[in-house]
């Protein structure tokens, strides 16, 4: 598992900008020039303040054994706290791990899907794909069409350049969808500008249809 230590860090405390580094920032530059004891000192600290991303960035460096008496179970916990603080990295972090089996060496898809819902939910454009694979195939969820094209909807919005395909697809097939082909070239034109290298063909394979049944 290579979830990286979050660099972008919670939005909501807004953009730096040219202010002083943050706490947390200075603890994530500590943990990028190698300095893991230094890092895992300011993490802590931050931990205990009530600091969500320290508890996730510190959560991760124990499930990476990266430091000296790593504990998979306080990792785990760490990554739960943060996601219950309402940390959507945290949240995703957790489906991963869990649809990975980290913890204790056992899948656990329905455990994985209920952490990447609260994500999706939270605007994760990566677990909304999730969340719709997961009802696509049935797999950590009740097989449901609907709600597949429902979180695949949620991706394509938020630029997911294979939720914007797989919708398309559906729309054309009317496999989970009412068949709408309008819809399908719609979502095809914006996957192909997108550079789905598949969609360009759909657009123009669609355009030849429609020309094909238009009265002269």
């Amino acid at each position: 598992m290579r979830t990286p230590l979050l660099l972008w860090l919670c939005l909501a405390w807004g953009a730096a900008g040219a202010q002083a580094p943050r706490p947390i920032d200075r603890a994530v530059a500590l943990y990028e020039r190698g300095d893991h004891a230094g890092a895992q000192a300011a993490f802590e600290r931050l931990s205990r303040a009530g600091v969500a991303a320290a508890d996730y960035n510190l959560g991760l460096m124990h499930l990476r054994r990266e430091l000296p008496r790593p504990d998979l179970v306080e990792g785990e916990r760490l990554l739960q706290r943060a996601a219950q603080r309402g940390f959507v990295t945290a949240q995703f972090a957790l489906g991963r791990l869990h649809e990975e089996g980290a913890f204790g060496g056992t899948r656990d898809l329905a455990a994985a899907q209920r952490w990447y819902l609260q994500a999706a939910e939270s605007g994760s454009v990566d677990a909304q794909v999730a969340v719709g694979t997961a009802h696509y195939l049935g797999r950590g969820a009740p097989r449901d069409l609907g709600r597949a094209a429902y979180w695949f909807r949620e991706a394509a919005k938020g630029g997911d350049v294979g939720a914007q395909y797989l919708l398309a697809s559906m729309y054309e097939t009317g496999h989970g969808l009412t068949r709408d082909l309008r819809q399908a070239r719609y979502w095809y034109d914006i996957a192909a500008r997108n550079g789905d290298e598949a969609a360009p063909g759909k657009v123009k394979q669609l355009d030849a249809q429609a020309g094909a049944t238009t009265p002269p």
